[in-house]
């Protein structure tokens, strides 16, 4: 795979990020939502910036969105499976598919385990095999967390790729559909995040002498 170049080549990319998190009754129908748009800029040293457009709507009901959630949105969601993760996780072939007219080889990815505060992804990804680009991914930001009479739950989702600059497969759609077993009883949340306006930038600087 050549998720390291895919994210060398993102970080010079500036684009729009929007969330939506929503909180389904029992007739599935929209019971409260979080929504919010952020651009994200990166530094010409691979530094990330967010930039909030405008102000987020704030009406969930039971829902309560963490440090952790948010982290999953910046880390897990798009997630890259870069060289310097791979130690992380244990890789199993799972055989071929074909996703949007690209021949896939379909890879089970679990953590080999999970310190402490760390958040890794557990689930499936379709993989081009044609150029070793990641496609499509399917699964869970992991660990849950449970702490005393607190439970921190995340849902399965899936986020979809696609070309960008005609060699890299950067995350343009994610999506989830699931529902949360709490104690105090189960909760469907419906999530979705798209990413878009992807505008390449190159910082350039350069010094010039003056003839003596």
């Amino acid at each position: 795979m050549k998720e390291t170049e895919t994210r060398d080549a993102r970080a010079h990319y500036t684009y729009r990020q929007s969330v939506a998190v929503e909180e389904l009754d029992d007739r599935g129908m929209r019971a409260g939502q979080y929504r919010e748009v952020r651009d994200i800029i990166f530094s010409p040293t691979g530094e990330r910036t967010e930039q909030l457009v405008g102000g987020p709507v704030k009406n969930l009901k039971r829902l309560v969105l963490t440090e952790e959630d948010f982290r999953d949105i910046r880390e897990i969601q798009p997630f890259v499976m870069t060289t310097d993760e791979l130690w992380n996780y244990a890789t199993r072939y799972r055989g071929e598919e074909r996703i949007d007219d690209v021949d896939c080889w379909v890879l089970q990815v679990r953590p080999r385990q999970i310190l402490q505060g760390q958040r890794l992804f557990d689930g499936l990804l379709w993989v081009s095999r044609r150029d070793y680009a990641i496609v499509r991914m399917e699964g869970r930001a992991v660990p849950q967390i449970y702490s005393g009479k607190t439970e921190n739950l995340f849902p399965r989702f899936t986020t979809l790729r696609r070309p960008v600059d005609g060699r890299h497969w950067f995350p343009y759609f994610t999506y989830s559909d699931d529902v949360l077993p709490f104690r105090s009883g189960p909760l469907r949340v419906r999530m979705s995040i798209r990413y878009t306006e992807y505008k390449r930038f190159e910082a350039e600087s350069s010094v010039t002498f003056e003839q003596p």
